[in-house]
């Protein structure tokens, strides 16, 4: 049922075609002009949404829109993650793909929404955004508004940070994007580090695209085990995994791609992201047979890329496996062509992972916020 406030705002959930439609177009309206952000493709965006997201098999999730005098003016999506309670053993719910006009009156009437269902499933705090996990695209974008955001990053205006903290809500953890320039040699400091990985027996081969899901075995291999310590991690079950590697399958670049092992053991894996963004900038949301036409001939001038995945097995740390990962991609990043690469989303306190990046004079360029509150 919709919900009034005393300033005639409604909000409503967006449960029918008409009203998710109008949750899913707003960000066109809102961005209308914008020169930086990026349109998601509606197929996928409808298709997160759907029951085909393995996601929604421990997780529960309503977008809700906000209307005034019959028109959207905002919009936001209440998620109830079971394994992010069971895995922390906390009652945190969360909030995500949050979007409103300049109005504190419309953006609190949105949290408020959030609240409320939360606390009817017994949570005891909200955090986000999350789109719909930590998995997945998230953070509030406070700095670095300047350009594009790169693939499976977000893009907000700057008014947005006001409006969540006119709500109440405070930092709960900062997350960091760095740019690097693909250097014309790589420095030596990782050249040596990589050097104490081959003495440990380590190497680093692509993946087989053609043995796809063989590959993906070996990513759930060391996935949750590489990354389960990290703040606000959620394991990943195996269909979420199957879900996310097929839709990344398009764009997956084999030789960015890398596979550490030692004695043919799988112990770590990084993953460098050609930036797709600058094709989606094209598209307008939307993929009809001329836009794949277009997106092939825009894919050959993607000069950027992004390194989302660098993950070694516990075991295996500070023996120089991510300095060998980050050697050999940064080889085939040269050879092909590519100028920048940014390395994304870093936690503020990672400090192991952010040395690396000051080797290479990577330069924080992009700061992302997540959110929390009592409820």
């Amino acid at each position: 049922m919709p919900e009034s406030t005393s300033n005639g705002i409604e909000v409503l959930p967006a449960v029918d075609k008409k009203s998710f439609k109008e949750f899913l177009n707003l960000p066109f309206k809102l961005y209308a002009g914008e020169p930086f952000w990026v349109p998601p493709l509606l197929k996928d965006l409808k298709t997160q949404f759907s029951p085909q997201n393995p996601f929604f098999r421990h997780a529960e999730a309503v977008p809700f829109i906000a209307r005034i005098n019959g028109s959207t003016a905002g919009r936001i999506t209440a998620i109830y993650n079971k394994a992010h309670m069971d895995f922390h053993g906390e009652q945190a719910g969360f909030f995500g793909f949050f979007e409103c006009i300049d109005s504190y009156p419309i953006a609190s009437a949105l949290i408020e929404r959030v609240k409320h269902w939360l606390r009817e499933k017994g949570m005891l705090l909200m955090r986000g955004p999350m789109n719909f996990s930590s998995n997945e695209e998230c953070g509030l974008l406070i700095e670095g508004y300047n350009s594009s955001p790169v693939i499976m990053m977000p893009y907000n205006f700057s008014y947005y940070r006001r409006l969540l903290e006119q709500c109440g809500l405070t930092k709960a953890k900062d997350l960091f994007a760095y740019l690097i320039d693909v250097p014309d040699a790589l420095p030596e400091k990782v050249c040596r580090a990589a050097d104490i990985a081959k003495k440990h027996n380590i190497n680093v081969r692509p993946i087989n695209i053609k043995s796809f899901k063989k590959e993906m075995e070996v990513f759930k291999n060391i996935y949750n085990s590489a990354w389960e310590k990290n703040w606000g991690f959620v394991p990943m079950t195996e269909e979420e995994i199957d879900y996310t590697a097929e839709k990344l399958k398009t764009i997956i670049d084999p030789e960015l791609t890398l596979i550490a092992l030692c004695n043919d053991e799988p112990v770590g894996f990084m993953m460098l992201l050609p930036d797709f963004n600058y094709v989606l900038k094209k598209l307008n949301g939307r993929l009809s047979p001329l836009g794949i036409l277009k997106a092939l001939w825009h894919s050959r001038k993607i000069t950027d890329a992004r390194l989302p995945l660098l993950g070694i097995k516990e075991s295996y740390r500070r023996q120089g496996v991510d300095a060998l990962l980050i050697l050999e991609g940064f080889k085939a990043i040269k050879k092909k062509g590519y100028k920048h690469v940014e390395f994304s989303w870093i936690l503020e306190d990672n400090y192991p992972v952010q040395r690396i990046i000051e080797i290479f004079s990577g330069r924080l360029y992009k700061r992302y916020r997540i959110y929390e509150t009592k409820i």
